[in-house]
């Protein structure tokens, strides 16, 4: 179930629709998508990407986006830890990012120009996309599984500029 953590109320917020609202206000899109056929968990990227085309194609043409990908991230994967900190650290980026969730969940932190920082629990279903510029950073914890269709409008995919603000360390493990 996706959730919203408010950091400064300690408010969590459960109603997709609510949550929705909150962070459109704040330039944020979340939608949630269904596949048009049901997938398995052994499917592999270029069936994950067909389920979801209906929805992908004309997402990505209106936005210019040139690319799609599936990260399937697990426990059993080699350096688990060591994948979880390059999204742990708050950061920005230079094109929007963009992540549908397949399976699994993760935690989305936001810091508002505004100072605010909310986390955000994504999960199966749900459609994410963060503007460019906006500052962030990403959770794999507690479950370390996240199955995502990512989209790109550059050949080098996700580069990230971190800030070093510590912020991140201020709020992670509080959600």
């Amino acid at each position: 179930m996706t959730k919203l953590f408010i950091a400064e109320s300690k408010e969590v917020v459960e109603d997709f629709v609510k949550i929705q609202a909150y962070l459109e206000k704040r330039g944020v899109a979340l939608e949630r998508w269904e596949a048009q056929f049901p997938l398995s968990d052994e499917d592999g990227q270029e069936k994950i990407l067909k389920a979801y085309e209906h929805k992908l194609k004309p997402y990505m043409e209106f936005r210019g986006f040139q690319s799609a990908d599936v990260i399937n991230v697990h426990p059993k994967l080699e350096n688990i830890e060591m994948i979880r900190q390059k999204f742990l650290k708050e950061h920005t980026h230079s094109e929007d990012e963009v992540r549908f969730f397949v399976d699994g969940e993760g935690k989305f932190w936001f810091h508002f120009e505004s100072g605010e920082v909310v986390g955000l629990l994504c999960t199966k279903g749900d459609f994410l996309a963060v503007p460019a510029g906006f500052t962030h950073w990403f959770d794999l914890a507690p479950k370390y599984h996240v199955k995502a269709i990512r989209l790109f409008t550059s050949p080098e995919g996700w580069v990230a500029k971190y800030t070093e603000s510590g912020i991140d360390e201020i709020h992670n493990g509080s959600f």
